[in-house]
């Protein structure tokens, strides 16, 4: 072998060597970041949150109450939006993050996508449905992104929103009875084909009569998208629970509480209807007046809640 080969082959060598110890350095400064992050403690309060799902930075508002101890498994609430709106404006609505505050769960308000944001609830709504935007695999995701940096309760994560994030929270009823232990909805009905849940899961649902945007007594939007009317679609959660045909039904002011109980695996299903009420939520702040105003004779959030507190996943 000649001198200069042999030097080529010692420079080939060291250069390897090289990009081995960079490559190795790299991986272990990404190996720390992600660790550093896992552990890093989230404060109390509302923060903003980043997620990559489906191709798509995905964000979520995050709510932790005063009284959380990372050493206590916590109860999480997932609060979905209505279609052109936002995180920001559920938590002006529904008064959620007193409520989390109060009762020590924590809140987290995810973001739809597209020009109006929007939830993929199956027929509805805006580009999510369009565009088939995989909404239920960003749920579970985000589930396993909050149970990497907080202690969450896996058995009390529930899902509640309000028009089409009540939609969406239907979808989830039907596709994530896996994760979700209960769903609470307002002023929407499903807009899925097929819901074959793995379980029996409690329903609690809130809906005006005077519901322009979601008739309760259903009907097809000009948009061409069919909502099933409320009473059908309580129907068959009073089904699908094996609760019994015959309700409890109680009347109070404006107020029509209907409850179905016992059913399997303790899976109630109650209704509120609010006679003469909009689309809004109750006890909340509205959208727009043009929208609808709340009834002040309830409150969705604390009702919601209770009712949540009651169901764990078995």
């Amino acid at each position: 072998m000649t001198k200069n080969n042999s030097s080529l082959s010692l420079l080939y060598v060291c250069l390897i060597a090289v990009f081995f110890l960079v490559s190795e350095q790299a991986a272990f400064s990404r190996t720390r970041t992600a660790d550093s992050r896992a552990s890093q403690p989230l404060s109390q309060g509302e923060t903003t949150r980043s997620l990559f799902h489906g191709g798509q930075q995905r964000t979520y508002v995050l709510h932790i109450p005063p009284s959380y101890k990372s050493s206590v498994p916590t109860p999480l609430v997932l609060i979905f939006h209505g279609f052109g709106l936002n995180a920001e404006e559920m938590i002006r609505i529904t008064g959620f993050n007193a409520q989390a505050d109060t009762s020590g769960f924590i809140a987290a308000y995810p973001n739809g996508t597209g020009r109006k944001p929007s939830w993929n609830g199956g027929d509805c709504c805006g580009e999510s449905s369009a565009k088939k935007v995989d909404d239920v695999g960003f749920v579970r995701a985000l589930i396993e992104d909050l149970s990497g940096v907080l202690n969450i309760d896996r058995k009390r994560v529930y899902a509640t929103g309000f028009s089409n994030g009540a939609i969406m929270s239907y979808r989830l009823a039907c596709e994530l009875s896996d994760r979700i232990a209960a769903v609470g909805c307002v002023g929407a009905t499903p807009a899925i084909q097929t819901c074959r849940p793995a379980r029996p899961v409690p329903v609690i649902h809130f809906h005006g009569t005077k519901d322009r945007i979601n008739p309760y007594d259903g009907g097809t939007s000009r948009t061409g998208i069919v909502f099933v009317p409320v009473k059908e679609a309580i129907r068959f959660w009073v089904r699908r629970n094996g609760c019994p045909e015959q309700p409890e039904e109680k009347k109070e002011g404006n107020i029509v509480h209907t409850r179905y109980a016992p059913c399997e695996r303790d899976a109630a299903v109650e209704l509120y209807t609010i006679v003469g009420g909009e689309h809004a939520w109750p006890g909340g702040e509205c959208v727009t007046r043009e929208i609808g105003m709340p009834t002040k004779d309830v409150s969705a959030t604390a009702l919601m809640w209770a009712f949540f507190a009651a169901h764990a996943l078995p």
